[in-house]
């Protein structure tokens, strides 16, 4: 296993993660509900900010890995899925919404191991639709950490709003990177040996 700065920052992201969880559930912190809001939030933020200090210092001092290829985004997944389930357990989002997300992460990741398997990853590598998904998402999250008022706004409402675009948006980006896979999979069970 490879260790440069670049993969340190996504370990950091994945210690991160049980601290956003954290903070709601350890009454010997004797935080407030507003404080929890906010602690969990910051946490959050720099996790997220590790994503894409380390993609970008990977690049810059060519210290990609296919270690890092994997870490990285198994980091998000449990970032954003640890993050949900907080949130849908405080009752800030429909877990309809949350399943739909979570659900969208596992078929794709699922779908990208199997393309990598038969030497077709090309075909179901990160499109820009996915990427928006991700802005709205990492943007949505942290809003509705806080739930609270940030410059005379309540940060829930766009949190709710952002969200549920990112919602669609990953169906929306499931859709096409199965139709992108599509002509491969009909490929290989049109090829099907004969049992």
């Amino acid at each position: 296993m490879p260790f440069n700065i670049p993969i340190l920052l996504t370990w950091l992201r994945v210690a991160l993660i049980p601290l956003v969880v954290g903070v709601f559930y350890l009454p010997e912190l004797g935080l407030s509900r507003a404080e929890q809001g906010l602690a969990s939030t910051l946490i959050f933020i720099v996790a997220a900010a590790t994503d894409w200090f380390d993609g970008f210092l990977a690049r810059r001092w060519n210290q990609t890995s296919a270690f890092g290829a994997f870490l990285d985004p198994v980091a998000d997944k449990l970032m954003v899925t640890g993050a949900l389930l907080v949130l849908v357990h405080l009752d800030r989002v429909h877990p309809i919404i949350a399943l739909v997300i979570i659900g969208r992460e596992i078929a794709i990741s699922a779908l990208r191991e199997w393309m990598a398997q038969i030497g077709a990853s090309k075909s179901v590598a990160v499109s820009s639709l996915g990427k928006i998904k991700t802005a709205a998402q990492m943007t949505a999250i942290p809003l509705l950490l806080f739930s609270g008022s940030l410059f005379g706004i309540d940060t829930r409402l766009p949190g709710e709003l952002l969200l549920l675009v990112a919602a669609v948006l990953t169906v929306w980006s499931m859709l096409y990177y199965l139709r992108k896979a599509w002509p491969l999979i009909k490929k290989l069970q049109d090829h099907k040996p004969e049992a």
